[in-house]
């Protein structure tokens, strides 16, 4: 089997496996992504590309960090991001990361609409976005948490997820 087959496979079992863990437990065990980077750096060694897999897993962790540190999403989003992007590579990682942020805003508007949250959830939108707009424009502020707590969690793993499958859809479709 070509070592690229492989990989997409890995690739494949690591977001299922995921995504079925973060829809259980809403966590992603760190277990799982230790050991899909023992694949994946092997692999991405035995094709030829050890620079694809470290570029792409940084590129991952850059792409969802900010989301973490602004209290969007969780830290084994993040990691999981940048496992995928050490299977993938860093030019993957970025489609498959907007893909994944396209499929996580649907899915949180359908959760937040389900429980009716919306007035809430704008209310959090705005509180976590003013300061940020504020410093922008100058004005220094000091770190403030937020006041009202959030409306909810969400399996982000499974956004990643359905990105990955749609990417690898798309590449072989």
């Amino acid at each position: 089997m070509p070592v690229q087959t492989c990989l997409e496979l890995a690739l494949l079992v690591l977001v299922l496996a995921a995504a079925a863990s973060d829809l259980a437990t809403r966590r992603i065990p760190n277990v799982l992504l230790l050991l899909a980077w023992l694949v994946a750096l092997p692999l991405q060694l035995a094709a030829g590309a050890p620079a694809d897999c470290l570029l792409g897993a940084l590129a991952g962790l850059l792409l969802f960090l900010p989301l973490y540190l602004l209290r969007g999403m969780a830290a084994g989003d993040v990691k999981l991001m940048a496992t995928v992007g050490a299977f993938a590579g860093p030019a993957a990682a970025l489609h498959i990361a907007l893909l994944a942020w396209c499929a996580g805003g649907v899915m949180a508007l359908v959760l937040v609409a389900f429980q009716r949250r919306l007035r809430a959830a704008c209310a959090n939108l705005r509180d976590l976005l003013r300061p940020m707009l504020l410093r922008a424009a100058g004005m220094p502020l000091a770190a403030t948490p937020l006041p009202r707590p959030s409306v909810g969690t969400m399996p982000y793993g499974l956004a990643v997820a359905l990105a990955t499958v749609g990417w690898l859809w798309a590449r072989h479709g």
